[in-house]
């Protein structure tokens, strides 16, 4: 099976614009499926995969099952904060984006990997993982929570390092995961992250006391999704 996908660091980019680019992706990936329905084997044309790294300026995005009482901040509020916030259409409660944090959106056509959402979920978390475990952080998972946990095996210290919210739609999947790297924590003081009120959220930075270089993370993260999920990129 064809698993060809293109990679696109977009840099820092607006949420907003992200998300449409993201969506023009994503249907036309679903307009082609569609398509191939009425077409021989051999007519048949298999669309690109994509993976979207980002950094977004500070903004709150709220899933279609949060909350909204779980951002703290009115609409003054966000504005003394520099924040955006919107409510979109991934699963999931409330989380923050913002600089020094990995955003990555991959648009996949799981009928080139596997049917499988949650085997979708625990193979983003794994490279997560297998990323901190290069800079000796030791990342897991919790049972009841998506994501990726640091001391996961304590309720009491278990912090959340890297938040995962998707939409699939025909095998599609769009939205992604938040990788807290060089974060400002402080932001996540304004909302209940992921709807989780009793858990702290850290970051690369936190754990390891000092900054990171984010391209170096990005490689090594991409490394780990290519070869996780068996990726051919063009």
């Amino acid at each position: 099976m064809m698993r060809n996908t293109v990679f696109t660091d977009l840099g820092t980019k607006d949420y907003k614009e992200t998300w449409d680019y993201q969506t023009e992706l994503f249907d036309a990936i679903i307009a082609e499926k569609v398509k191939n329905r009425d077409l021989s084997e051999a007519e048949q044309i298999h669309p690109n995969n994509h993976l979207i790294f980002v950094e977004h300026p500070h903004v709150y995005t709220l899933g279609k099952s949060g909350k909204k009482e779980h951002l703290l901040l009115d609409d003054q509020g966000l504005k003394e904060k520099g924040a955006t916030y919107y409510h979109i259409n991934r699963g999931g409660d409330i989380t923050y984006h913002g600089p020094g944090q990995i955003v990555g959106y991959p648009i996949l056509d799981l009928d080139q990997f596997f049917t499988d959402i949650h085997r979708y979920l625990r193979t983003i978390e794994e490279a997560v993982i297998l990323t901190l475990a290069e800079y000796g952080i030791k990342g897991g998972r919790i049972d009841k929570y998506t994501g990726v946990w640091i001391d996961e095996e304590d309720p009491a210290k278990a912090r959340k390092i890297c938040a995962i919210g998707v939409k699939c739609s025909r095998w599609v999947t769009m939205h992604g995961f938040a990788f807290n790297v060089n974060s400002n924590l402080d932001y996540f003081k304004n909302i209940v992250p992921c709807g989780i009120d009793d858990k702290d959220v850290s970051s690369m930075e936190r754990e390891l006391g000092r900054k990171l270089d984010m391209e170096e993370v990005k490689e090594k993260l991409k490394g780990h999704l290519t070869q996780l999920f068996e990726i051919n990129f063009i």
